[in-house]
């Protein structure tokens, strides 16, 4: 099932992994190991950010896809299932009958 994972690494952990070189050759190998679909980098309330797609096969995985994140930039790791235009269109009877039954 596909995730947009949201990591949250915080400013001092972060500078330090600048100032010591690690930050991209860490972001990178975690990147590499996890194989996502799609990642970016972005600014969220002050701290650096990434939006990762990645295709979990179950519970399970989320140590596999958080740990990297969590040990190497004390960073905060969020799981929040994903949809493509195409997982929309099959939900179209599930969408129908929930505004027959509530809408």
């Amino acid at each position: 099932m596909r995730f947009l994972m949201k990591v949250s690494i915080p400013t001092e952990p972060g500078n330090k992994a600048i100032r010591d070189g690690t930050l991209a050759k860490t972001i990178g190998r975690a990147l590499d190991e996890l194989k996502p679909e799609a990642a970016y980098f972005t600014e969220i309330d002050g701290q650096r950010t990434a939006f990762i797609i990645v295709d979990m096969q179950g519970p399970h995985q989320m140590p596999f896809f958080a740990e990297p994140w969590f040990l190497s930039f004390n960073a905060s790791v969020e799981f929040h299932p994903a949809m493509t235009a195409e997982d929309l269109e099959k939900a179209g009877p599930d969408l129908e009958r929930a505004v027959k039954t509530y809408g």
